[in-house]
């Protein structure tokens, strides 16, 4: 064969190799930097056409100063066998793409050939990863902490109240115990948002018509965000069900709504949202949290200042606020995800500078009919003559509360440790009817004891109480209907109550 043939035969080739290459390519001359060739999968991923990208330079796709130093690691023949980029498309897209550079002769002249890999969907969810696993540990800490907290508010309020029921109306004390009080129930709300963010509360879910929930706030979210903000509601009639804490979702609208609110300081438009939603295979490949399938969502607009990528990045760690000193404890927006991701939703934030932001909750939707709620009429608690049996290993919380159920008529035998709670109840000759106990304790759980002791027991019923739940007692903090949970910080008259209310169904199961 003639060697021009050859050549043109080779041109072919490469030519053909080139064109239908499913991976993107093009061929830049190296001393001038304009691009000379770009195959068709280049024009896909950029959104240049082929014509466009002979018009361009390294540096319309790298910018100025990526496209120098990329210049200059292929002239000092640095080249590693690829290397990751970040590319701006047509549109704006900002594309990360791993890199391989070869020299080639093109047109008779010394050319460079590069091949991309179009890494940006695997950055994307290498960076969820990370911050899943941040939440998580931040998390963690965050309801250790909770825990500890709730035993020494659970003994602060304890012992204010009992104070305060043996003082007059006009004790020169009571205003002093009274502000004890409302610093405990202050200091308890923000253990309660740490515990919501760690996941690590307890969920009592209901089946709700979230339509019902957003109307039936309507009057009071207007209060909450003022005159000068018009509030509109997009909700959607045939909206599906979900089953969640009502108390809890409501928390997670409230906090969504005064974010927007401050959002706006010179008034404007807010929007809450309700719609079916289906998330596909595409959609959960693009967010490492979320599973494919059916959805409600709830979605809280705003036309206010709108956040940077920074500002998202951290916009649910807690304790991270952009407002002024003393006008948020950056709590809110951490609780709303701790909610959320417990109740098994998802939540995503869509906001540009300028722009105003975009909150959207997706709860998984369920087939079922709304729960109706009933109301819980106020009476006294009687005094209790039952035996009870104690056991917690924080001394100060367990002599609160047998001095509490002490004063109330019941007979109390208290037990530091599992161990030592174990012996007494196999030394007692009397009946035992009930266990109050703490969830989590050293080598033996409130659950693992409760278990051991009613083998011998049955009748015995059992009350567990905890700063945090425990998965072996709650199952991802959401509650079963048959466990009687006591969460702290409790007040005596909760205690006394919660008590009253498990013996008490104890007896009406007796009699059925």
């Amino acid at each position: 064969m003639p060697a021009k043939q050859f050549l043109k035969d080779k041109d072919k080739k490469f030519r053909l190799l080139f064109e239908e290459n499913p991976q993107p390519m093009w061929v830049f001359d190296p001393d001038t930097g304009h691009l000379l060739e770009a195959n068709s999968a280049a024009a896909r991923l950029y959104g240049f056409t082929p014509e466009e990208f002979r018009s361009l330079v390294l540096a319309d796709v790298f910018g100025e100063e990526n496209a120098r130093r990329f210049v200059n690691e292929l002239s000092a023949d640095m080249r590693p066998p690829s290397s990751i980029w970040s590319h701006r498309a047509k549109d704006g897209r900002v594309l990360e793409v791993e890199v391989a550079v070869h020299e080639i002769e093109y047109g008779g002249h010394r050319a460079e050939l590069a091949v991309f890999i179009d890494i940006t969907g695997r950055r994307q969810l290498e960076e969820q990863l990370r911050q899943a696993q941040k939440m998580e540990a931040v998390g963690m800490l965050a309801g250790g902490v909770a825990h500890d907290f709730n035993n020494l508010l659970t003994i602060i309020t304890g012992y204010s109240q009992l104070i305060l029921n043996n003082l007059g109306p006009h004790d020169p004390n009571r205003h002093s115990v009274e502000q004890i009080m409302k610093a405990g129930e202050r200091a308890a709300a923000l253990t309660r948002q740490l515990l919501a963010f760690s996941r690590r509360q307890v969920l009592q879910p209901k089946v709700l018509d979230l339509n019902k929930l957003v109307t039936g706030l309507g009057t009071m979210l207007q209060r909450l965000i003022g005159e000068d903000i018009d509030l509109r509601l997009a909700l959607r009639p045939d909206l599906g069900r979900v089953s969640a804490d009502p108390g809890q979702i409501e928390q997670v609208l409230m906090n969504l709504v005064v974010n927007a609110r401050d959002a706006m300081p010179k008034g404007g438009t807010l929007t809450i949202e309700t719609a079916n939603r289906h998330l596909d295979e595409s959609y959960a490949g693009r967010h490492i949290s979320v599973k494919p399938g059916t959805y409600v969502m709830i979605a809280v607009s705003d036309s206010g200042t709108g956040m940077d990528q920074a500002t998202q990045a951290r916009l649910f760690e807690p304790f991270f606020t952009t407002k002024g000193t003393g006008k948020g404890t950056g709590l809110g927006l951490s609780t709303v995800f701790g909610i959320v991701k417990q109740s098994g939703g998802s939540v995503e934030v869509y906001s540009e500078p300028g722009h105003g932001t975009s909150v959207k909750v997706y709860l998984p939707r369920i087939d079922q009919p709304a729960t109706t709620e009933t109301e819980n009429a106020v009476r006294a608690v009687p005094r209790g003559t039952e035996t009870v049996l104690l056991v917690e290993d924080e001394e100060m919380v367990r002599n609160l509360v047998r001095e509490t159920l002490e004063r109330e008529g019941y007979k109390v035998m208290d037990a530091a440790d599992p161990l030592e709670a174990r012996r007494i109840a196999e030394q007692y000759p009397g009946p035992i009817h009930l266990l109050v106990t703490d969830v989590v304790m050293p080598k033996v759980s409130g659950r693992e004891l409760a278990l051991q002791l009613k083998r011998r027991r049955p009748e015995m019923h059992v009350l567990y109480m905890s700063g945090y739940t425990d998965n072996a007692i709650v199952g991802s903090g959401i509650l079963q209907k048959e466990v009687a949970f006591l969460q702290k910080p409790f007040t005596p008259g909760a205690l006394t109550e919660k008590v009253r209310e498990v013996l008490e169904c104890k007896t009406r199961r007796a009699r059925e």
